[in-house]
């Protein structure tokens, strides 16, 4: 035994376990007349934003709500969304936000699988929840909230309130941290590449050291303000719900991502950072002189999915907004990997700038290891940016597992990398750049859009024999679903019946958007030739 291993042992005084429920405590009680929560017309202070948390953790208790229930929210970016990333763990209980872009069936599958207890519904979405609800087996307790600053004309799912609710609970209630940061914190589910979509269980380590990783990828300094852009669905806001807190930062929420609420939250608040798909850039450029309000400072813009063209870098950057790309995955707690700008990149020319703002870049600090490898044998490709490979992921910021599903859990944690199931290269410097994704997942308006589900409705249709569905590039949700269609015999159908038929059948945003009728290419032994259908998508 080590002379470092004899007698010095851990103790309450030198270990404790990580989780960001910390980052509220400490900075309610630094700064507690600091304004935590923009809403609307609504401020809420650091001391009552930690108050209304201890509510909520207390109230949750007194209904028998503890460690390892599930409590289910659907809610648009307001404080409650806020308040649940924070008062749901208090008690040990697990947060599961769900898509509110999602249709009844997925919704009641997610609630079915993850056995909520506690169902939180913003009254925006109470016909579809409520439709949810009467497919699901789960009974839960179910909460409504309708928004003072927006009142939502949806009639309750429930019968208790939400502020109703929070006012039984106490504001001394005495939270506890986990007994073991490895405990699950939160639950979110992946679109879904075949059947069921899978639930991505995150730990207290993990969000814990994700805080810190933002605070760093983002270049946030001491109370910066963050405007809700992002939904705090998606993978818990790439976990910046619980980063703000440790800079004692202003959350401003928006309800809708609009440019006129946008543009005035950035002029009137002081906005300085703020996250978002590809389409968030493109309403703020295409906003119109109305919409458009003057503001002083640089906007710090983090942005995921397809690196953004230069035409748009370019206008994001005369409009005031300093754009960093980042990659990642729901397994990976959102972005964890960051293109960190060299200064020498400064010195190239227009289209050589372009050329490394393509690539996805390097490991989040919190980040261990970042590779591409052959999955076959699990060594490294070249540093080439030629020889393809999947970028795989290991480290604190990897996902415990999926919810229920060993052998998915398995299969995509095998040999001691988290495989993502995307094909990329890595060049001399050791950044990566993707270039194509293996499992066939589209990502429109920064939501993941399985082709398979797709491909599944359409085959539904009578008149359809096969179809195919790929992404097509697009200027404003980054990429759409294309379908090719191939026709039974006899039949005659339009592109307009096609969609209607899946609007039917999918949410909205999964729709194709393009539709081409012809015979599909195949191999000899029947497979659809999907590389061939997306050159044609590029096309048209």
């Amino acid at each position: 035994m080590s002379i470092y291993d004899q007698n010095l042992e851990k103790t309450p005084a030198n270990f404790q376990q990580l989780s960001p429920l910390t980052f509220l405590d400490r900075a309610a009680r630094t700064f507690p007349e600091r304004a935590a929560v923009i809403h609307g017309t609504r401020t809420v202070s650091y001391a009552a934003f930690y108050d209304r948390t201890r509510q909520l953790a207390s109230v949750l208790a007194q209904n028998y709500i503890s460690k390892g229930d599930t409590v289910s929210v659907m809610l648009a970016n307001t404080p409650p969304m806020l308040e649940a990333h924070y008062g749901v763990p208090m008690i040990g209980a697990v947060l599961h936000s769900l898509n509110t872009r999602l249709d009844a069936s997925v919704l009641a599958f997610q609630l079915d699988h993850a056995e909520t207890k506690v169902f939180i519904v913003d009254r925006e979405f109470s016909d579809v929840a409520r439709a949810a609800l009467a497919i699901a087996k789960v009974k839960p307790l179910v909460i409504d909230y309708n928004d003072p600053e927006f009142p939502q004309p949806g009639d309750p799912v429930g019968t208790v309130d939400y502020e109703a609710f929070l006012a039984n609970g106490s504001k001394q209630f005495v939270w506890r941290m986990p007994d073991d940061e490895w405990n699950a914190i939160s639950l979110n589910y992946t679109s879904g590449t075949t059947g069921n979509p899978k639930g991505v269980v995150y730990h207290h380590r993990g969000a814990h050291l994700m805080g810190y990783a933002n605070v760093v990828a983002a270049s946030m300094p001491q109370h910066p303000v963050y405007l809700w852009t992002l939904p705090m669905f998606h993978c818990n806001g790439w976990c910046f719900p619980w980063s703000i807190s440790v800079v004692a930062g202003t959350h401003v929420c928006l309800r809708w991502v609009r440019p006129d609420a946008m543009y005035d939250a950035i002029s009137r608040h002081g906005v300085t950072h703020m996250c978002g798909a590809p389409i968030v850039m493109s309403t703020l450029l295409n906003a119109t002189v109305e919409e458009k309000k003057p503001f002083n400072q640089s906007v710090k813009f983090i942005t995921a999915a397809a690196p953004p063209p230069e035409a748009v870098l370019a206008g994001m950057a005369e409009a005031g907004f300093d754009v960093t790309h980042v990659y990642g995955l729901t397994e990976t707690y959102g972005p964890a990997v960051v293109n960190e700008w060299k200064d020498e990149w400064n010195d190239y020319d227009t289209a050589g700038q372009a050329t490394v703002k393509a690539r996805q870049g390097v490991r989040y600090p919190a980040l261990e290891d970042l590779s591409v490898m052959d999955p076959q044998t699990m060594n490294p490709v070249p540093r080439d940016g030629e020889t393809i490979g999947e970028v795989m992921f290991r480290g604190n910021i990897v996902m415990k597992g999926y919810l229920k599903n060993p052998e998915a859990t398995n299969e995509a944690l095998a040999g001691g990398w988290f495989h993502s199931g995307d094909l990329g290269v890595m060049h001399a410097d050791r950044y990566i750049q993707l270039k194509d994704r293996s499992k066939d997942i589209i990502i429109s308006g920064g939501e993941n859009i399985s082709s398979i589900e797709v491909e599944d409705t359409l085959y539904k249709h009578p008149a359809i024999a096969a179809a195919a569905v790929v992404a097509k590039p697009d200027d404003k949700w980054g990429e759409t679903p294309c379908a090719f269609v191939e026709l039974r015999p006899g039949q005659t159908i339009t592109a307009d019946d096609v969609i209607a038929h899946c609007r039917s059948n999918l949410a909205h945003f999964k729709c194709p958007r393009h539709v081409i009728f012809e015979d599909l290419p195949k191999t000899s032994t029947g497979k659809i030739q999907k590389f061939k259908l997306r050159d044609k998508a590029l096309e048209i």
